[in-house]
């Protein structure tokens, strides 16, 4: 991936980048859904995007070197996404299915575009493939590369593992409307985020990582298959 960069003004990046997320996930399912909340939630996905390479190039003059996954890193991602895929699916079959109201669910879905087989395989080939690729360079090499400078270590690790979960907490909120399982599905995603942000610390690289949250990611699409129309 880039080159580690120096770390100009940490905690004004994240002040800058991280509230995005949340603000988009809210106007597009809360405050204004519809065009205008999903013309907001697209803008705030391209700031997400853009103020990363923006910072690296224009405020700490970084400079670019792509790094490709080594076999230990995939190797490790493999095996820590088979983990999450297991537990995410136990989960599932043990819980989620007797706590989860699937008619509401299926209501939210369709409200939000997803009213056929064919558009939700389209969004999670996207959520799988690409947006985990995205948010492992935006909350990992970013990210948790200020949370690095701030606190230095495990510290850097939990504290973007937190970051990383606020806006999932929305989502889930909005698509459950109840709060075990916006609690657990919330503990499960920072502590999702807390082993990729050690990946990174392991590797400082995003590959590792990335493997895994394909692999966990692939498994919120079956559940979430079995949800809607199963």
């Amino acid at each position: 991936m880039l080159n580690t960069h120096s770390g100009k003004n940490p905690l004004l990046a994240l002040l800058l980048l991280v509230p995005a997320g949340s603000i988009g996930v809210a106007m597009a399912l809360y405050i204004a859904p519809g065009s205008l909340g999903q013309a907001v939630f697209s803008c705030c996905k391209v700031w997400l995007l853009a103020l990363p390479l923006a910072w690296f190039f224009w405020v700490d003059r970084g400079k670019l070197r792509l790094s490709w996954p080594k076999r230990q890193e995939l190797l490790t991602g493999t095996i820590l996404g088979l983990v999450m895929f297991g537990i995410i699916l136990g989960a599932y079959w043990l819980f989620g299915q007797h706590w989860i109201d699937q008619t509401d669910l299926r209501t939210k879905a369709q409200e939000v575009g997803i009213t056929s087989a064919y558009i939700y395989v389209l969004g999670a080939m996207y959520w799988t493939f690409i947006n985990a690729f995205l948010e492992e360079y935006i909350w990992r090499w970013f990210v948790w590369s200020k949370c690095q400078i701030l606190i230095p270590g495990l510290g850097s690790v939990l504290l973007c593992a937190l970051l990383f979960t606020l806006h999932h907490i929305i989502a889930l909120t909005f698509y459950t409307q109840d709060w075990l399982v916006v609690i657990l599905g919330s503990l499960g995603v920072f502590m999702a985020g807390a082993v990729w942000s050690w990946c990174y610390l392991t590797y400082r690289s995003i590959w590792s990582g990335y493997v895994s949250h394909i692999l966990a990611d692939l498994a919120i699409a079956f559940v979430g298959w079995q949800l809607l129309f199963g």
